[in-house]
């Protein structure tokens, strides 16, 4: 099963989300805001990450530094708006794996989600 992290200040968006990826057998997490996800990081391990780009506080490219810094395996999606597909290219160029542009196909999330999670899969076996 894929262990999950939902990283994003939108609560609405974020328990929607993490109810419809729990019904597909994902165990999911879900924290608001990245200081939480790396408070949680230090508790918990995860395969894959989604983090909102945009957030109060620290944002979603700063909080993919400090992820990849606890975690170097660990694939990070990064959501972003419509308005800043920048963003998602600067978040690939961090360390992400992609970007998924909100609101965005649970579709086409799962198919990113699952990609992501064999990369991991590869990069624990060459790191072993």
């Amino acid at each position: 099963m894929i262990r999950l992290l939902l990283v994003d200040d939108e609560e609405d968006f974020r328990t929607t989300l993490a109810g419809r990826l729990k019904r597909r057998n994902i165990d999911i997490s879900d924290v608001g805001s990245g200081e939480e996800a790396l408070d949680l990081l230090k508790k918990k391990s995860f395969d894959v990450a989604i983090v909102d780009i945009k957030m109060p506080g620290m944002d979603g490219i700063e909080a993919l530094k400090h992820i990849k810094e606890i975690d170097p395996l660990m694939e990070v999606i990064l959501l972003t708006g419509h308005a800043s597909i920048e963003a998602g290219i600067e978040g690939i160029k961090s360390g992400a794996y992609d970007y998924v542009i909100k609101p965005c196909n649970i579709g086409n999330l799962l198919d990113k989600i699952e990609d992501a999670y064999r990369r991991r899969l590869i990069e624990e076996g060459h790191a072993k």
